[in-house]
């Protein structure tokens, strides 16, 4: 949809440009904390299976992807000033950049690096790769903690590919079946409310 592109485009582009000083100081902080780039970049799975480099703040140390490309719980893998930055999903800014690059949309489907797309049911990946990938969705509120979740799990690869991605998916399929600007702004609107809104605390 025309409109939504011009949507992304325009709130992406005043978001960095009002953001800037955020960004900045975070970037800075980044650099103080541990050695290594400022930005995590990592392929993910775009429309229509395109591959593209997803931009994040790094929140891990540098050879953190060896280990595993799952985050569970307080990893010590993680940064100081990364456990701050992923308590309020700040380290996803990045992403403007990729929404302004055409890579993601502002809301959409959450993009997968390729070994989980690999799972996907094969209809429904033709369905969720139909529409560009997002910064937010239904799944990314309805799973804000999950990390923490995964934590508790025996195996937690096996426990995200068996029972939290179908629940994903079925959030993505929702979206792409009913995607509309209105519902763009409820997700966004909904989002902000989750960020700000304290974690409930564990059992």
């Amino acid at each position: 949809m025309l409109s939504k592109r011009i949507f992304d485009i325009v709130c992406a582009s005043i978001g960095l440009v009002v953001l800037a000083p955020l960004l900045l100081a975070v970037a800075a902080a980044i650099r103080f904390d541990s050695p290594g780039p400022v930005f995590f970049r990592q392929e993910r799975v775009g429309r229509n299976g395109k591959l593209f480099r997803i931009f994040k703040f790094r929140t891990m140390r540098v050879d953190a992807e060896a280990k595993g490309q799952l985050t569970v719980g307080h990893d010590d893998r993680i940064t100081r000033i990364g456990h701050v930055l992923r308590r309020c999903k700040a380290d996803e800014l990045p992403q403007l950049l990729n929404v302004v690059l055409g890579d993601m949309s502002l809301v959409g489907p959450r993009p997968e690096v390729p070994r989980y797309v690999a799972h996907y049911p094969a209809a429904v990946r033709a369905a969720v790769l139909s529409v560009p990938p997002g910064i937010t969705d239904w799944a990314s509120i309805r799973f804000k903690d999950e990390n923490a979740m995964l934590a508790a799990a025996g195996d937690p690869e096996r426990q995200y590919i068996e029972e939290v991605l179908p629940i994903k998916l079925g959030y993505y399929l929702r979206y792409v079946r009913e995607r509309s600007l209105l519902m763009d702004l409820r997700i966004i609107f909904a989002t902000l409310l989750e960020i700000f809104r304290p974690s409930r605390p564990s059992a």
